[in-house]
């Protein structure tokens, strides 16, 4: 049973005024009757404000009149707030138009009333109800496990994927579908990608040393692995200093095949991460190119690819789009790591950056140059087209 106490008839209230305007108190009228002393003298002072003998405050009917605007314009707002919600949910000549405006409802249901819904949106209650107790159609059980598998692909991708690698990710794994459907439930379900912001320039010309000729020329393409690499130095910022990262990139599929970490710029970083691809490739008569860096036009450096046969070429100096690829690589970092990212010390960042290189982007990590390939899977691909069959023996 409701606690609320239902209001007092109007001619019940009126004839306890006119008892007290007799001489009866209201304490007297609370003994007998069973409004509070309080209550009755409420009712008092509003029927002299009613009759004009008062005007400390309104009259009933200007109550009621502020009541029903208060009413009003909580009414308004929340169907500006329904409004506001469905902006850009459904748009005119959607043939799922109905459907669409069935589910904004069943998710808001637990924010506002379903009839006040069905009445902002145009759709009634009485086909909402239906709407739902049909079941799903096969397009919907597809959707919602689709959906299953587009949550997973972007949390595999570490939250980074957006629309095109989520498609691609689907593609390899047999589901045949259209990039527009793969985007729509990505909307739904609130999925998307990271963006890149502008790179940050680490590395000084070295004035006093003569730059290498530029063997490039901005053209970053590459027929077969350890045909280029390129190479740059980024920053990592940790709260108790910074950690520099040199890499060494294959052009042809976009691997990271040398990188070094080290929280100084001398020259034993960019060296390191040449001996590292020296190592893990065995290039032959490699292409090395890079910015006019101090660190590259220094003289160790210089020996270490003279002694490795490795072809040294620089860009111009302060022109990032001489080392584009380099730059790109940087960029995804950042946006993919770094950016989300905050490192108690130089050991912790390390640890991270490694687990991004071996662990992500080399094995997984999609790129659209190469067909949306993972820079490992691409040359695998690449040596078992280029490896010849053996010829069947009749």
């Amino acid at each position: 049973m409701s606690r609320t106490r239902p209001p007092y008839p109007a001619n019940f209230r009126q004839q306890l005024v006119e008892l007290v305007r007799l001489g009866r108190s209201p304490e007297d009228l609370a003994r007998e009757f069973d409004p509070s002393a309080q209550t009755i003298r409420n009712w008092v002072v509003q029927a002299a404000r009613d009759s004009g003998e008062r005007s400390d405050g309104p009259t009933s009917a200007e109550a009621e009149e502020l009541r029903r605007l208060r009413r009003d314009n909580r009414r308004l707002r929340e169907e500006r707030e329904i409004l506001g919600k469905s902006d850009g949910l459904v748009r005119s000549g959607d043939r799922r138009r109905v459907e669409r405006l069935f589910e904004f409802v069943e998710m808001n249901r637990a924010c506002h009333r379903v009839a006040t819904m069905c009445r902002v949106l145009g759709v009634s209650p009485s086909g909402y109800y239906a709407w739902r107790q049909r079941p799903p159609s096969p397009r919907q059980a597809s959707d919602a496990v689709l959906s299953a598998r587009i949550r997973s692909i972007h949390r595999d991708s570490r939250g980074t994927y957006g629309r095109p690698r989520v498609h691609a990710e689907l593609a390899d794994n047999g589901w045949r579908i259209g990039g527009k459907r793969a985007a729509r439930l990505m909307r739904a379900e609130g999925i998307a990608g990271v963006s890149r912001r502008q790179g940050t320039v680490t590395t000084v010309a070295g004035p006093e040393r003569r730059p290498q000729p530029d063997l490039v020329e901005r053209d970053f393409t590459a027929q077969a692995p350890d045909e280029l690499y390129v190479a740059d130095i980024t920053y990592i910022p940790t709260w108790s200093g910074f950690l520099y990262l040199a890499i060494v990139l294959d052009v042809f599929s976009r691997r990271v095949v040398g990188w070094r970490m080290a929280t100084h710029l001398r020259s034993e970083l960019v060296t390191g991460a040449l001996e590292m691809a020296l190592w893990q490739r065995r290039p032959n008569g490699v292409i090395h190119h890079s910015d006019q860096g101090c660190q590259y036009t220094s003289v160790d450096f210089g020996l270490r690819c003279q002694a490795a046969g490795v072809r040294r070429s620089m860009g111009s100096v302060g022109d990032c789009y001489d080392n584009a690829m380099a730059e790109s690589f940087f960029a995804t970092l950042e946006c993919e790591l770094l950016d989300r990212s905050r490192f108690r010390d130089p050991d912790e960042a390390r640890l991270a950056v490694f687990e991004y290189i071996e662990g992500w982007y080399n094995p997984h990590r999609r790129h659209s140059a190469i067909g949306y390939q993972s820079p490992i899977r691409y040359e695998r691909q690449y040596e078992q087209a280029a490896t010849p069959k053996p010829e069947t023996v009749h």
